[in-house]
């Protein structure tokens, strides 16, 4: 089978390669998937340089989520040969074929195709566990969401105005404001940069914001730390940015705001029933037509190198979708 492999960590991609790889053995307890679809992810990126937190062993498989169709799996497993599903396991999704833990994997939602169940897992489970699991929010509530041209950013955009909350979405580019508006369909999209409290404070009517969802960082920290809400949380998603940003505890103590972590699939790990319970909200809101991903691009796997170029210099508003054997 063919995967994308690899082989040495580069700042430049120069140690990712497409190979041809032995069909993957499935030892007990996991699944055997053809892989359809394959989605691209930040970390994905990152972790062909070794700066994501979690740092496997080169030479290793990328890719972090698929959608697929199940070949073999134990009878006790739940699934069978043909069932189609959607998952991954931190690596191994750029590829013909998978193997994953059975728990790794759930259906692909009634209605929903290959590509966008790939481009849902991750990100939706991302937004889902920090808006609702952490934040609880809740109908009305003003969500300001960074960096809402990425996968992620547009989930959390998406989840929420499902929920009833009202929506501000980020941007660090005027390009691509009008295709935010269209995808994420918020209450405004605003560019985050400079002073931007100000047009935060007139859209909310001087209330400012319950949730703010970073995955940016850096000089949009600093100055969200200045949109936020009494009583408010500020979520901390990432560092796209490339500066981890710091706040003097007297910001939050004084405007009585929290600062919260947000590592979704660390809380699916730890909190199994809880992720389960996630993964059954967002298939259920995706079943019913009140979320669905937004793909900028759907290539050969052939092709990753320019989906991850595309990344890596800002170009995408949406996901990434590869597709072995095309």
């Amino acid at each position: 089978m063919q995967a994308l492999k690899v082989e040495r960590l580069s700042d430049d991609l120069s140690g990712v390669t497409l190979a041809d790889c032995p069909t993957p053995a499935r030892a007990p307890g996991e699944v055997l998937v053809a892989v359809r679809a394959a989605s691209l992810n930040f970390p994905d990126l990152l972790m062909t340089r070794g700066e994501y937190q979690f740092k496997p062993e080169v030479p290793f498989t990328s890719g972090l989520e698929f959608a697929g169709e199940v070949l073999e799996a134990d009878p006790a497993s739940g699934f069978a040969p043909g069932d189609r599903v959607m998952g991954g396991n931190k690596t191994g999704a750029f590829a013909e074929l998978a193997c994953v833990p059975a728990d790794k994997l759930s259906p692909i939602p009634r209605g929903m195709d290959f590509p966008a169940a790939a481009a849902m897992g991750a990100a939706y489970s991302t937004a889902f566990t920090g808006l609702v699991e952490i934040c609880g929010l809740s109908e009305g509530q003003w969500v300001l969401v960074h960096g809402a041209s990425g996968g992620v950013g547009l989930a959390a955009c998406d989840l929420a105005r499902a929920l009833g909350a009202r929506v501000i979405a980020t941007t660090g580019s005027p390009a691509k404001a009008e295709r935010i508006a269209a995808l994420a369909r918020p209450e405004a999209v605003i560019l985050a940069e400079g002073r931007f409290r100000e047009q935060v404070a007139e859209l909310t009517g001087g209330a400012l914001a319950d949730i703010v969802f970073d995955p940016v960082g850096g000089d949009v920290f600093d100055e969200s730390t200045r949109c936020i809400a009494f009583g408010g949380k500020l979520v901390v998603v990432g560092f796209t940015s490339g500066r981890i940003a710091e706040v003097s505890t007297n910001i939050p103590l004084i405007k009585g705001f929290s600062i919260v972590g947000l590592r979704a699939g660390e809380y699916a790990r730890r909190f199994p029933e809880r992720g389960s319970a996630i993964n059954r909200a967002i298939a259920r809101l995706a079943e019913e037509g009140a979320i669905s991903p937004a793909i900028d691009r759907t290539l050969p796997l052939s092709r990753w190198r320019e989906g991850f170029e595309a990344m890596a210099n800002r170009e995408l508003v949406g996901k990434v979708v590869l597709v072995p054997g095309s």
